[in-house]
């Protein structure tokens, strides 16, 4: 749990630092990364799950 908390604080600390860098326009590009991220997510359990059509 402790590395996790670490790797979570890290990828904070980046993507604040990446607002000041970069402005606004990084918000709009991580939510678009993250909405990838979940739909990869998704499917990949559609995937793995019994019953899974994929």
């Amino acid at each position: 749990m402790n590395h996790q908390f670490e790797q979570f604080a890290r990828d904070v600390a980046l993507s604040l630092l990446a607002l000041r860098v970069f402005g606004p326009g990084v918000v709009a590009l991580s939510r678009r990364a993250a909405a990838a991220l979940v739909r990869v997510g998704v499917s990949e359990m559609d995937r793995r799950l019994p019953g899974g059509d994929r």
